[in-house]
């Protein structure tokens, strides 16, 4: 099943496959100049705010995401698969390319 995902801040939206994680549909959506990194949780390149939604996670990397950070809902996009529609904030690395787009 799709969910539509939404980006705070430059209003875009992209449909994610919930068997994918938002890295992925983000990836798929537009990937021109996107850094991806490890894809595995470990690195922090793609640390996003979750705003709105249901979702589940994989393993993260505590170096880059703490106890009050998950509970604030700020993750990996790499980790977190959607199981409802999502609105998210891109907060890491990744947000100088979003601000380009705005």
């Amino acid at each position: 099943m799709k969910h539509a995902v939404r980006i705070a801040g430059i209003d875009r939206t992209f449909w994610c496959d919930e068997n994918d994680s938002l890295l992925t549909g983000i990836l798929k959506a537009n990937s021109s100049g996107i850094p991806a990194g490890c894809r595995g949780g470990g690195c922090g390149v793609c640390k996003i705010q979750i705003l709105s939604g249901e979702f589940s996670t994989g393993c993260m990397s505590g170096c880059h995401v703490s106890a009050e950070d998950k509970a604030a809902g700020k993750l990996l996009a790499c980790r977190v698969y959607p199981r409802s529609d999502i609105e998210l904030s891109v907060i890491g690395k990744m947000i100088r390319c979003f601000q380009k787009v705005a």
